[in-house]
This record gives C-alpha cells, structure tokens and sequence, in this order.
C-alpha cells in the first residue's frame, strides 16, 4: 500500500472515485504479500498485487466495482481447473479486496496517508466477508480512532485487537462474530498496520558500517549509526544513515528505544567498546544483535560476557560471527550477508540455495 500511496492521494484529493485492489490474504508459494495492493482508474493502474500474474484480471475487476460501487472479495489461485478465476504461475493462492474509494467512501484517508508519511503509527481495519457492511473502514490510532464497522462492540474489540497488531507492525485478519465475539468467525476483518519502520543500530563508524547503513536503508529500516569517536561518527561519512550518533555505544542503547522489530549491528570488534555494548544488546527484545569479529575474537568476547554475568541463554541470542556464509570479503559483500541473515530469521528461510530445496519458496508470513 505504500507503494500507491502518493498515486491514491492524488486521485483522491481531485475527488475521483478510483478502484483499490489489497491483497488480504495468502496461501502457499504467493508472490506479494498481505498489504500489496493496486489502484486503478480509466486506464491506468499503479501498483501490483501479484507480480503480473493476476493483475490483468484484478484490473477488470476493479473498473467494475468503480461501475457498481459494490466491492468484491475475490480468490486467485493456481489454475482455472481448480475453480479459481485465474491462474497463479506459483502455485500460491492469494484473495484480494477490491472496493471503490473517493472522498465520499474514504474520508480518512487524507490523514492516513499523512500519518504515514510522518512515520506515525496508524491502522486501518475493513470487513472484507461475512453477514455486515462489507467494506466498513474502521481508522484506529494508538489513542483513538474513526469510522464504524457496525456497531459498538464491534468496533471495541477490533480496536483493542488493532492496537496490539500496531503495536508489532503485523497485517493480517482478524475472525469476529457479528458484535465482537471472539470464539466466532462470522466477519473476516482485514487490518493493515502502518507501523513506524523498525530501527537498525549500527555501532562503529568504519566503512563497513557505511555498507550496511546503505542496505538497511534499503530494506526499510531506520538506520542510526553510533561511535564514540566524533572525527568519524559525521553525516558526511554515512549519508544513507536517518542519525547519526555520537555517543559511548553502551550509554545510548540503554537509553533507546529498542522493540522486536529492531536490529542490533556491533561493529566495533574492540572489547572497550562491544562487551559493555553487547551487555546491554542481548538484554532487550531485539529481534536480531549480531557482532562482527573473527572466531578468536568472538570467543574471547563470549569468555568477556560470561564473566560480566549474562547467561548462557543471553548468550545463545548473539550472533556472532555476523551474517551469512557467502564467503563475502569486501564491506558491500559483507552487508550482504548480514542482510541475508536478517531476511533469514524473518522468513524462517533455510540459508541453502534453492536449486538445493524442495515444497514452497515462501513459507508463511510470521
């Protein structure tokens, strides 16, 4: 969605009613996930919601219900044999919502857009199937919210269910039954977070910490790069950086803001700097602390933690060496790899080529 953001802003700011088509849902090997979507009006698309597979159908879809006004929930799948409207070269399943937005149908959706463009956290949740309003838009915030989805205590549980989803920067469905009920499934409700970008801390202003700044920000993260040291620790040096830091590493963690999404990157490979830093590092909820150095350095920093008191289970979280096995050498190979590894532990990938596994590419979202 933020990929047609800009585009469905336009046309919504000319009070055009356009067709949006969101991927709501994903089965096996599918190619976009939960959250791609497609707009579409009078002849012009932006966006995709399978890479090319279905998007010819999904555009005659969408001009269809801009026709009706009436949205659509509509199932992809592998081949038209198996009773899907189209195939998915894949062999995925994907269902996609398609609806009709103007200003009338989406008045939110001036401040969505500028929620996320300012990095503020906002979630949009919509009944995609089920007995009620099929396309009622509830808009909730951390502390608020607008729109209905029918009724009180339908929008109250979805609420406290859409914080907490925001909260971790999850999409997906969420079941209900027509007032609430959590043990029933009447409604499908399709909620997308549109969460801040997680942060990546880079520790140790070298040049590999420039490679990594450089694909992290690539990958969507916050990228903050920190060094005690001021004569390296400049923008100039590390212009993919969003901050630049100059602080003693262990100081500004303790006082950062670290969640589960966040990635922890110690570059430094000196004891001064990485033991009181990777104290701190493993003792959060980071999803990710890894510490470059060579096998001897990271035992000798291993044998350094333990005697600082962290735990074996502390211990088990670092990883160390950092990155993947590719054999990388120079900075820009090396924060391949650390990519690598972070897209890795995302996705629960094996790390093997795939010429040298079986079943699905893409395994569920987690």
């Amino acid at each position: 969605m933020r990929d047609v953001l800009d585009q469905v802003l336009r046309w919504w700011e000319q009070g055009r009613r356009f067709g949006l088509a969101t991927v709501v849902g994903t089965f096996r090997s599918a190619p976009r996930p939960p959250g791609a979507a497609m707009a579409v009006l009078d002849g012009e698309a932006a966006g995709s919601v399978s890479g090319g597979c279905v998007e010819g159908a999904v555009y005659e879809l969408a001009a269809q219900v801009v026709a009706t006004g009436t949205p659509v929930l509509q199932r992809y799948g592998v081949s038209d044999d198996d009773a899907f409207a189209v195939g998915l070269t894949c062999g995925g399943i994907i269902d996609v919502f398609v609806e009709p937005v103007s200003r009338e149908d989406y008045p939110q959706l001036g401040e969505v857009a500028a929620d996320v463009a300012a990095r503020r956290p906002v979630a949009v949740a919509m009944i995609v199937a089920g007995p009620g309003r099929v396309g009622a838009r509830r808009v909730v915030w951390p502390e608020r919210a607008a729109g209905s989805l029918g009724s009180a205590r339908l929008d109250d549980a979805v609420d406290d269910d859409v914080r907490g989803m925001l909260a971790q920067g999850l999409t997906g469905v969420r079941r209900y039954g027509s007032e609430g009920e959590r043990r029933l499934d009447d409604l499908r409700v399709f909620v997308q977070s549109f969460a801040p970008p997680p942060r990546m801390l880079v520790f140790g202003a070298i040049d590999f910490a420039a490679a990594v700044a450089r694909i992290g920000r690539f990958l969507g993260y916050h990228v903050v790069v920190c060094d005690a040291r001021p004569v390296f620790a400049t923008a100039k040096r590390f212009p993919e950086a969003d901050e630049v830091v100059v602080a003693w590493p262990h100081d500004y963690l303790a006082a950062a803001e670290v969640d589960e999404r966040t990635a922890i990157c110690v570059l430094t490979h000196d004891p001064k700097f990485d033991v009181p830093l990777l104290e701190v590092a493993l003792r959060t909820p980071a999803a990710y602390v890894g510490a470059m150095g060579s096998r001897r350095t990271h035992a000798d920093r291993l044998a350094r933690l333990r005697e600082a008191g962290l735990t074996e289970d502390e211990l088990a979280r670092l990883r160390s060496p950092i990155g993947l096995d590719l054999g990388a050498r120079t900075p820009e190979e090396t924060a391949v790899s650390i990519a690598a590894e972070l897209i890795q532990l995302r996705w629960g990938g094996s790390g093997r080529p795939l010429t040298e596994t079986s079943g699905r590419i893409h395994g569920e979202s987690r």
